[in-house]
């Protein structure tokens, strides 16, 4: 695909590029379409937008600086003699009497896949063969692969680590920890090298596209953490990297080093769930040679020192990308997690927790909301030990996530990892049960009851619970028959009276109480997505009580019908803003309305409706008495900043939406 002239001004924005002009070693025209080399072949311009240029220019100028080969040593675009046909190879470096050709270099665009990439190596053999050169690197920019000839007739190659540097030796490995490591990416290069070696493990089938991003999931996990190793193994500087490819003598085929590779990434993986069991429960799946092939993709980049926000765009984007469809119920729109984020606004010393966390959205945006407090408190000081407590303590210690899929469940702990982390406590688990067994399952003692701050969540919809299928339908209230202001029936003490129950409850419902549970009773705010059903059905008019008995509803934001339907959900949905009761003005609550029953019930001569509008009246001027009436705020969005495809519009309403409910929430 041809770059445009933005990618191109970011290219030439780059340290790299700006030194290779100011250098003279490469010149631009005026408008910035197209490039000079000042190499030993002088050259025409040529244009920018040609997906390879880029790449060729970067490998011309890493030539130079980094392997230390002069600019009049080094031929682009020459044309090469092959039998009776003639054509271009991409970079030749000399020697310095310009005798012999010392390395071909075949350049190829970014999102090149893996097929073609194999094509392009065949290629470049081609052109060493007939100028009997020694060393090959081909490259997209995103992946490299070095060779060197060691028979010309007939042409016989060993992969190895790297090309040398002028008059320098082949090594075995190029990294070693607290020497020479890995550099920084940016959010275009990451993403480009998550997606080629997502391409490249799923192969058009070889396995299931969900499968091969849970096995990516894992090996970039290994990366991390071998990255980290002055935390995990500080003792291992001056030890070469295991997340690299390490090459043996005489190993032609690169058997040996392959399988040295999946030894060292297994133990790292070992190494990282010893720590942290619930990170990764099963084993890898790939074997020797997919190792091989993601572990070029991802050796020469750091993801630990890639800027934050890069890195996390970086997957985030690559993961939206991937897991649109079928997967789109885990995935709360950007602009709504933003939204319901921003009209909360997050307290570090806040307990926070999402009961249905998916890939971790409100998560996340909670964590970079308190980072973004620590940058404009520390200013100057940004990257300090103070700046870097400020926010790390609320990851580490504050932010908790429930998902029932342990495939996302393990893209929402990746994506705190990547994000600086917070992963730890995001546990597999279903939402609904309750603390202790959630306790007993996932030996986490952090998910009590009563202790959270803060819950943000978009629970599934649309799910029945059926009460003969689960162990816990009795420690819900919403679950009982006779509930609700107009319900003249007593609510049946004894639990084990099957006319108590209803033999099914919907997940979004249930959702509503396990929430209730698990906050605090001193500012406990909730902020739920639910289905508009919910608020306006007749026969859900007994959940309405129940969250008013529950509830102080400060917010109801109406959302339009296309909110979730670009990820498959097209439900009418709001988002519920509630603060918890106390426990004794829920319990008053409960005493007028079981003491105006009780009135009711021995009025004669009153049928169904008198005596519903007799209880919510009586109801209504009694708790009036010692609860302060209160006006809840009612908005309607109709821009939510995107349309039914998922593609941006201006004019979002959401931004003035979220000031409103601050205000409402200081008040």
């Amino acid at each position: 695909m041809a770059k445009t002239q933005e990618e191109i001004n970011e290219l030439l924005s780059s340290e790299l590029f700006i030194k290779g002009i100011e250098d003279g070693y490469i010149s631009v025209n005026d408008d910035r379409t197209t490039i000079c080399y000042n190499c030993k072949n002088k050259n025409k311009p040529r244009k920018l937008s040609n997906p390879e240029e880029p790449v060729q220019a970067e490998a011309y100028l890493k030539l130079i600086y980094d392997y230390d080969y002069p600019a009049c040593n080094i031929s682009v675009n020459e044309s090469v003699q092959m039998g009776s046909d003639t054509r271009e190879a991409d970079i030749m470096v000399y020697n310095d009497s310009h005798t012999k050709i010392l390395i071909v270099v075949e350049c190829k665009e970014a999102d090149i896949n893996e097929r073609k990439f194999q094509v392009a190596i065949d290629q470049a053999y081609s052109y060493a063969h007939a100028k009997a050169a020694q060393f090959i690197w081909v490259t997209s920019g995103i992946k490299d692969e070095y060779f060197e000839i060691v028979e010309i007739s007939p042409v016989s190659r060993i992969e190895i680590t790297d090309i040398p540097k002028r008059d320098g030796d082949v090594k075995r490995f190029k990294y070693v920890k607290g020497e020479t490591e890995p550099e920084k990416g940016t959010q275009a290069e990451l993403m480009q090298k998550f997606k080629s070696a997502h391409d490249a493990l799923w192969g058009g089938g070889a396995l299931a596209p969900t499968t091969a991003f849970d096995e990516l999931d894992k090996l970039i996990f290994c990366k991390i953490w071998d990255e980290r190793w002055r935390d995990n193994d500080p003792k291992s500087k001056g030890k070469p990297f295991d997340f690299q490819t390490i090459y043996y003598a005489g190993d032609k085929d690169a058997s040996k080093a392959k399988t040295e590779l999946e030894k060292r990434i297994r133990a790292l993986y070992e190494q990282g769930r010893k720590k942290d069991p619930e990170v990764f429960k099963d084993d890898i799946k790939l074997d020797k040679h997919k190792i091989f092939t993601v572990v070029k993709y991802l050796q020469n980049i750091n993801i630990s020192k890639t800027d934050l926000d890069a890195k996390g765009l970086a997957f985030q984007s690559f993961m939206g990308e991937f897991f649109r469809g079928d997967f789109g119920q885990y995935f709360t729109p950007k602009p709504i997690v933003e939204f319901i984020v921003d009209a909360i606004g997050i307290d570090k010393d806040w307990k926070v927790l999402d009961t249905s966390c998916g890939s971790g959205g409100f998560l996340l945006h909670a964590l970079k909301a308190v980072r973004d407090e620590a940058n404009d408190i520390y200013g100057e000081d940004i990257g300090s030990a103070s700046w870097r407590n400020y926010w790390h303590e609320f990851a580490e210690k504050h932010l908790f996530g429930i998902e029932i899929n342990e495939q996302i469940s393990r893209v929402a702990k990746m994506n705190m990892i990547i994000h600086d982390d917070g992963h730890t406590n995001i546990i597999t688990n279903d939402g609904l049960k309750n603390n202790r067994t959630i306790e007993n399952e996932n030996r986490n003692l952090n998910f009590q009851d009563g202790t959270f701050d803060l819950i943000m969540t978009n629970p599934p919809f649309g799910s029945t619970i059926k009460a003969d299928e689960v162990g816990y339908y009795k420690e819900y209230e919403l679950f009982e028959k006779n509930l609700g202001f107009a319900e003249i029936k007593e609510r049946i003490a004894d639990d084990n009276n099957k006319n108590k129950w209803r033999t099914s409850q919907s997940t979004e419902i249930l959702f509503l109480e396990r929430c209730y549970n698990y906050l605090n009773e001193e500012n406990g705010y909730l902020a739920i997505v639910i289905p508009d059903g919910i608020l306006t059905n007749a026969t859900s008019q007994y959940v309405r009580d129940w969250l008013i008995e529950k509830f102080r509803i400060l917010a109801v934001v109406s959302l339009p019908q296309h909110t979730f339907s670009h990820v498959k959900a097209g439900v009418k949905s709001s988002i519920l803003f509630l603060k918890k009761h106390s426990k004794e003005l829920t319990r008053k609550f409960e005493e007028t309305l079981n003491d105006v029953k009780a009135i009711v019930r021995s009025e004669k001569g009153l049928d169904k409706e008198q005596r519903a509008e007799r209880i919510l009246s009586m109801y209504k001027e009694r708790i009036f008495s010692y609860s302060q009436d209160y006006e809840v705020l009612m908005l309607e969005i109709e821009n939510i900043g995107y349309d039914a495809t998922g593609k941006k519009i201006d004019g979002s309403e959401l931004p003035a939406a979220a000031n409103k409910i601050k205000k409402t929430l200081k008040s």
